[in-house]
């Protein structure tokens, strides 16, 4: 999937440099310290500041900090754009305490799968592998947040608001979902399941559950 081998990238780079980061200050702290007891007894610098040493510290955090917020940004246009028309669209509405998925896509009616997100009862999102699935996510009250911790992707739902994103899933599988978000009571319990299958089955099941009419997908 696009969306995480770019977020790995950009997760790699960003660990790299930090490491680097702590392993130059650790190793300059560690080289003081020996530098100061092999010196014990010397008389100290009288010196207060080195301002080009100083400037030489601000140009380099300032670099490297442009560098990954410009990295960073340029990964995150790559993952939001759009070359061709997604497949399947998928309409997801987060409320107190659970979601509502609606499964639309050419030439097949909208199938709506819900459920009450307690005892249990977690509704299915199912979308087809290796098409594009764009997800329209929004709120019904208070701030959610659609989050597949194994697919490593999160996008926050707003009331009277739209966030948009498209994903392919390269294979199948069910991975738990939660809510991200601390939206109320039951929030802990917030969670369904995504399932991506061949997109024979998922023909299949839009129109078993489109005859059927809408419900809790398994």
């Amino acid at each position: 999937m696009d969306r995480r081998r770019i977020f790995d990238e950009v997760f790699t780079l960003e660990v790299a440099v930090a490491s680097f980061v702590f392993l130059a200050v650790m190793s300059a702290l560690v080289f003081s310290v020996a530098r100061r007891r092999a010196g014990a007894g010397a008389t100290p610098s009288g010196r207060a500041e080195r301002l080009g040493l100083e400037w030489c510290y601000v140009a380099a955090l300032a670099a490297v900090a442009v560098f990954l917020v410009l990295y960073t940004a340029l990964a995150n246009h790559r993952e939001q754009r759009t070359v061709t028309r997604p497949t399947v669209r998928v309409d997801v509405t987060g409320f107190q305490w659970c979601w509502r998925f609606r499964n639309t896509q050419p030439q097949a009616g909208p199938v709506a799968v819900t459920a009450t997100c307690h005892g249990g009862r977690m509704p299915t999102l199912v979308v087809p592998t290796g098409q594009k699935v764009e997800f329209r996510i929004t709120s019904r009250d208070v701030i959610h947040s659609l989050w597949v911790p194994a697919l490593r992707y999160k996008m926050d739902a707003f009331p009277d608001h739209v966030n948009t994103f498209t994903l392919i899933i390269d294979r199948e599988g069910r991975w738990i979902g939660r809510c991200a978000e601390f939206c109320g009571q039951r929030h802990q319990s917030m969670d369904f399941w995504l399932k991506a299958v061949s997109p024979k089955k998922y023909a299949t099941w839009l129109h078993h559950h489109a005859i059927a009419g809408s419900g809790a997908a398994v």
